[in-house]
């Protein structure tokens, strides 16, 4: 299935350029690159400008401000002045917004103003957010949200609360955003402020789609075009729409996708937004692309494609580009595809690769310009397909290669994501763990007070007595939170390492690390899926499991951290999470005593007429990225370039021997003896140079 090309929500994993993200009474699309820090987002408060300028917008407001400011006295026209040139100037000079921001900042305080420290607070938490300081942004809108909840406004404090949400959900941290978008909620219901609420109903239906919960997403935009079909907000309803379709594509209801699309179509072209209308079509002409419709695909597609070079619309432009390049690619390779390549290019397979290509060469200039990863990896992925059918296999490898580099980007980052994301959790579940502890402690407490006066109505030594037993009672359940938490410390400790783990105690999160310098190592059993038929699931589990636990005890004395293991796998890596200069000798010294463990131990089985297993082991030194991975069942996991060649050296080695890279050998040489294989073919490597490691007899 294809990706849609640039959405109003966020959109599958494979091709996301774009989200909409709702603030105040209305909406913003916001371009959301990769590198977030060229987001540009908008923000949408109540207005804190005078009505004299309420008819002026843009820089035309601006003159007329910058004209009265001269003029005005030092009181709170004058925070209301710089408040809205703070405002007004987030669009094209934040800096210049923050300057007059401060300015009004100091005027409200020295007035003693509350309602202008809360509103000019608000407008530089806008300011900042677009600069992408979003802990400076946090900072402001949390000070403006707790003036707003002090002066009792509820519509300016459900309004700041969605806008730190917008900033949480910004930066992935679905929890919080979760958090916030559920209290806004709450005070919309409160002041039945119905388009209030399915702006809060809305963004909250983007978090689940973010996290591919499709059908709670589904639930929430359906709740918030209920609304906003009522309140008759017809641009909210376009966009609900649209959400809404988005996820019936994710779940290949083509047919239901296409029936809200069309709708919101309907809309935007009533109210002539043309951004929305390019949009909207290079959404029909994606479903319809998926579906196997191509005249209709390439129908809307082109009609897309002709709004958005008059919109420059460069997000959209550079997707549906990528879109028609695969279409003409799918009718060029695939038989089935025969009547579309005869009615578009006279049966002529060249001329539809061609045109393809010519297709793919501009989405990718403009996915290069505008940071779409995604995107770009799509179409290099393409492009090296149509360059091999075209015969020219340099080309085709060379995007292929970039193909690659940017998929390894990608996986990098949304792994980091995830890792935010878990960290986040945790906090989130801390948080939500201690609200719980404080009120069941409030009941105790109460419960407690009751119990003390029945003690003094019903005399002192009963009460005594009954203080005895709830002293019992006390010290048997400290003793008893004493051992679960020596019991969690170590099943903590069992899963992650300990740096980690106390890292993760002391402040709820553990931050994910770049490892300069490190040595992964790879084992696996060679013929494994063969010789474990010729055992019962018994004898098969329990030879693993003293293999691995002969694993696990090696690495514990060389120092070596465990990672996973993955049916006959097993990874481990020195170096990491603190330091250390030996990591590379310390690892090729257990790879060996792995494979002196296993030689031993398959020569007994074979004594005792058993099947055994002979290993592969691989080892490879470089940077890497390791950090805790899940919500649930996290754990501590690696990644990057230097885990797949360490991979590598696994699957290319040879039964009992140690196989290592240049890299791990050019650190080790002065240690081991090694036996130089020359260049050996590597999986999507290449030819790459390869050591067996004869012996550890240098080792002192």
């Amino acid at each position: 299935m294809r990706p849609l090309a640039g959405t109003w929500t966020d959109r599958d994993n494979l091709n996301c350029p774009r989200n909409i993200y709702y603030f105040g009474s209305t909406f913003f699309v916001a371009q959301l690159p990769i590198v977030m820090r060229k987001l540009a987002l908008v923000f949408f408060l109540l207005s804190i400008v005078s009505a004299g300028f309420a008819q002026k917008q843009g820089q035309a407001l601006i003159d007329s401000l910058l004209t009265e400011l001269p003029r005005a006295a030092e009181d709170t026209n004058k925070v209301l002045l710089l408040a809205g040139l703070c405002y007004n100037y987030y669009p094209i000079n934040p800096d210049q917004g923050i300057n007059y921001g401060k300015q009004a900042l100091a005027l409200a305080d020295k007035l003693d103003w509350a309602y202008g420290i809360a509103q000019v607070n608000g407008n530089l938490g806008i300011n900042y957010a677009v600069k992408a300081d979003y802990d400076k942004s946090i900072e402001h809108f949390l000070v403006s949200l707790k003036t707003h909840q002090t002066l009792g406004n509820k519509s300016n404090t459900a309004t700041t609360l969605v806008n730190i949400g917008n900033i949480y959900l910004l930066t992935s941290n679905y929890p919080n955003a979760l958090d916030y978008y559920l209290n806004a909620l709450k005070i919309q219901e409160e002041i039945d402020n119905k388009k209030g609420i399915a702006l809060c109903l809305s963004n909250i239906g983007l978090i689940y789609k973010n996290q591919s919960e499709f059908n709670k997403a589904l639930d929430y935009f359906l709740r918030a075009l209920k609304i906003n079909e009522t309140v008759g907000t017809k641009n909210a309803i376009a966009n609900n729409l649209s959400s809404i379709g988005i996820i019936y594509d994710s779940q290949q209801e083509y047919p239901k996708a296409l029936e809200y699309f069309s709708n919101a179509l309907k809309i935007q072209e009533e109210l002539g937004v043309t951004d929305g209308i390019a949009k909207t079509l290079s959404y029909i002409g994606n479903t319809c692309f998926n579906q196997g419709d191509y005249a209709n695909a390439l129908q809307n597609l082109f009609k897309s494609l002709e709004l958005s070079k008059s919109s420059k619309s460069a997000l959209v432009r550079g997707d549906v580009q990528g879109v028609i390049g695969s279409i003409y690619l799918e009718m060029a390779r695939e038989p089935k595809r025969k009547p579309e390549l005869d009615r578009y290019f006279s049966g002529n397979k060249t001329a539809a690769l061609q045109r393809s290509k010519i297709y793919l060469d501009s989405a990718i200039v403009i996915q290069q310009a505008t940071d779409n990863l995604k995107g770009l990896a799509s179409s290099y992925k393409s492009l090296s397909s149509v360059s091999a059918l075209l015969g020219n296999y340099q080309a085709a490898y060379d995007a292929q290669s970039r193909y690659k580099i940017v998929s390894d980007s990608i996986f990098n980052l949304e792994k980091e994501k995830k890792i935010t994301q878990t960290a986040m959790q945790y906090e989130f579940d801390k948080k939500e763990t201690a609200t719980k502890a404080a009120q069941e402690k409030k009941d105790a407490l109460a419960q407690a007070e009751l119990k003390k006066q029945k003690l003094v109505r019903n005399g002192f030594i009963g009460g005594f007595a009954l203080v005895l037993v709830f002293m019992g009672i006390f010290y048997v359940q400290r003793n008893k939170i004493k051992a679960g938490k020596k019991r969690s410390d170590e099943l903590l400790l069992n899963i992650l390492p300990e740096a980690v783990a106390e890292e993760l105690k002391a402040k709820g999160s553990a931050d994910a690390q770049l490892i300069d310098q490190a040595t992964v190592l790879f084992t696996d059993f060679e013929k494994f899926t063969q010789i474990s038929q010729q055992m019962s699931p018994t004898e098969l589990v329990n030879e693993i499991n003293e293999c691995y636990s002969a694993f696990d005890r090696i690495m514990e004395q060389y120092g070596i951290e465990k990672i996973k293991t993955i049916g006959d796998a097993y990874m481990a890596a020195g170096g990491l999470p603190l330091p250390k200069p030996t990591h590379a000798t310390d690892t090729v010294r257990a790879a060996l005593a792995i494979r002196d463990f296993m030689e031993e131990h398959n020569a007994k089985r074979i004594a005792a007429g058993l099947p055994s297993f002979d290993i592969r082991i691989g080892i490879h030194s470089g940077p890497l990225v390791a950090g805790i991975v899940g919500v649930k069942k996290f754990a501590y996991d690696i990644w990057g370039d230097t885990v797949n060649t360490a991979a590598r050296m696994e699957s290319s080695g040879v039964a009992g021997k140690v196989n290592i890279s240049r890299d791990t050998f050019e650190l080790v040489k002065a240690q081991f003896q090694c036996e130089h294989r020359g260049k050996v073919s590597a999986k999507d490597k290449g030819e790459v140079d390869m050591y067996f490691v004869e012996d550890n007899k240098k080792i002192t």
